[in-house]
């Protein structure tokens, strides 16, 4: 069914998945402790999507299912934040007073990665509108069979903890958590490499 497809989105769709990520981040605790404003959240949260997750575009691994129902951004082996991009849209678009605790906190995230070679999924959402209806699981099944098709493991970190058992049904398990000063928790997470699947 066409509300169902998977596919790949390209550079010239970015902003219709960013739409999709500020519509199922709304309620989440780390994202409106850095913009608690409304206005300032859907002025400012896109550009730290872009941040955090954008260089996966070029690598085509960002996948939608349907019209931008879910959307899921990962990078593959070897590709990172651009760690220097987080923190300057941090230092341009949030309070003064959140930064020295929104900084640490990245920094327990980045200490907290697998040194081995690993999928990261930095994020992960399903239109505010459609939650609940199994558009997330659907999603992460068909990217974690591309994952495993590579042999090596996952890993994320949410920064809602109502997701963890989502993930944990995924096969992933916490590693950690990430938190300093007033910033809400942020859940570490990795799922063990199942192998290239064996189809029947």
């Amino acid at each position: 069914m066409a509300e169902t497809e998977f596919a790949v989105v390209g550079p010239a769709e970015q902003d219709r998945a960013i739409r999709t990520l500020v519509s199922a981040f709304q309620d989440d605790p780390v994202e409106r402790w850095l913009y608690p404003e409304e206005a300032q959240y859907r002025r400012h949260f896109p550009a730290f999507i872009a941040a955090f997750g954008g260089a996966a575009f070029a690598d085509q691994t960002v996948w939608r299912l349907g019209d931008f129902d879910a959307v899921a951004f990962w990078f593959g082996p070897g590709r990172e934040p651009d760690g220097e991009a987080v923190v300057q849209v941090l230092v341009e678009t949030t309070s003064v007073g959140l930064h020295a605790d929104s900084f640490a906190t990245l920094e327990q995230m980045a200490a907290g990665h697998p040194t081995e070679p690993h999928w990261y999924l930095p994020w992960f959402g399903v239109d505010r509108a459609l939650q609940g209806r199994g558009l997330g699981t659907d999603l992460m099944r068909t990217c974690l069979e591309i994952v495993d098709e590579s042999g090596l493991p996952a890993y994320l970190e949410t920064p809602n903890r109502r997701t963890v058992p989502f993930y944990e049904r995924a096969g992933f398990s916490v590693t950690s958590v990430a938190q300093a000063g007033a910033c809400p928790p942020i859940t570490l997470m990795q799922r063990a490499s199942l192998g290239p699947l064996r189809r029947s």
